[in-house]
C-alpha cells in the first residue's frame, strides 16, 4: 500500500525531530568511549559506551519492562500532578483573594524536599506505585500552576471588553478566550514537567520497590555493576526524549497559529 502523503509529512517530521538528540548522544558516545580507552579507566568506575550497549543488547527486554514501569508512574503523576495544578490556576486566575490563599501552599511544595517527603508517602500508602505517583505529581506541580497563572490572565483585554459586553459567563470567557490564549504557556510548562515526573518516579523507587529504572539503578549500584546502572540511565534517556519529542509534535498540531510554529 502506498504510503500517503500525510503520513509522509508525519513520518519527516518525527525524523526532523528524532534526529537532532540522535546525532548529540551519538557524537557523545564516540568522545566517551574514546577517552574511557585512551584513560584505560576501569568498567566499575565508568564503563564505556559499549560496554553499556552490550548490557542494553543482551537483556532488552529487562529494560523495557523496567523502563514501561517507570513511564506509567511518571506519566501518572504527570497527569494528577499537571490536572491539581491547572485547577488551582483556574482559581487563581480568576480571584486575587484565591491567588494570596494557595500560593502560599503551592511555595510550600515547591520547597520542600522531595526526598524528606518520598518515605512519609511509602508509610502512608504502602508499597505500590501509588507512592511514586504521588512523589512524581508533588514535583511537577509548580511549573504547571506559575505558567497555567500567567497564561489564564495573559489574554486580549479588547477581546476580554467584546465578550464582557456580550454577557458571556466566566465559564465561556475562560473555554472562549483564557484557555485557547494560555496554550503555549501550558506547553512551555508541559516541556519541563515531563521530565520532572520522570525524576520524581525514579526517586519514589529508590525508596519503596521491587521493579522501574530507579529500583534497577539502586541494586547495580550496590553491586558495582555500573554497566547495568548506565543502561538505565541511557532507558530513562530514551524514555525523556521520547515523551518530549511526542509532546512536541502535539504543540505543533494544537499551535499550528503561534508564532513559535510560524517561525520555527
Amino acid at each position: 500500500m502506498a504510503w500517503s502523503e500525510g503520513a509522509l509529512r508525519g513520518l519527516a517530521a518525527l525524523g526532523g525531530y528524532l534526529a537532532p538528540p540522535l546525532v548529540t548522544l551519538t557524537v557523545a558516545g564516540l568522545v566517551w568511549e574514546i577517552w574511557t580507552r585512551v584513560r584505560d579507566v576501569p568498567p566499575y568506575i565508568v564503563p564505556a559506551p559499549s560496554l553499556i550497549l552490550t548490557r542494553l543488547s543482551g537483556d532488552p527486554g529487562f529494560f523495557a519492562r523496567e523502563g514501561l514501569v517507570t513511564t506509567v508512574e511518571a506519566l501518572g503523576g504527570f497527569a494528577l500532578g499537571s490536572g491539581v495544578a491547572l485547577l488551582g490556576a483556574t482559581l487563581m486566575a480568576h480571584s486575587r483573594f484565591m491567588e494570596r490563599s494557595l500560593l502560599p501552599l503551592a511555595i510550600l511544595v515547591k520547597v520542600t524536599p522531595v526526598v524528606a517527603v518520598a518515605p512519609l508517602f511509602v508509610i502512608w500508602f504502602g508499597f505500590g506505585s501509588m507512592p511514586k505517583i504521588l512523589i512524581a505529581a508533588l514535583i511537577t506541580f509548580f511549573p504547571v500552576l506559575v505558567n497555567a497563572v500567567i497564561g489564564f490572565r495573559s489574554v486580549d483585554p479588547v477581546a476580554m471588553d467584546f465578550l464582557r459586553s456580550l454577557k458571556a459567563s466566566q465559564k465561556e470567557i475562560f473555554l472562549t478566550l483564557r484557555l485557547p490564549s494560555s496554550m503555549p504557556y501550558l506547553f512551555s510548562a508541559f516541556r519541563v514537567a515531563i521530565p520532572l515526573s520522570i525524576i520524581g518516579a525514579v526517586v519514589g523507587e529508590w525508596f519503596s520497590a521491587d521493579k522501574g529504572l530507579g529500583s534497577v539503578i539502586i541494586v547495580a549500584n550496590s553491586n558495582l555493576d555500573m554497566a547495568t546502572l548506565f543502561a538505565a540511565i541511557l532507558t530513562l534517556a530514551f524514555i525523556g526524549i521520547s515523551l518530549t519529542v511526542l509532546l512536541s509534535l502535539v504543540e505543533r498540531r494544537v499551535l499550528f497559529w503561534h508564532e513559535s510554529a510560524l517561525t520555527s
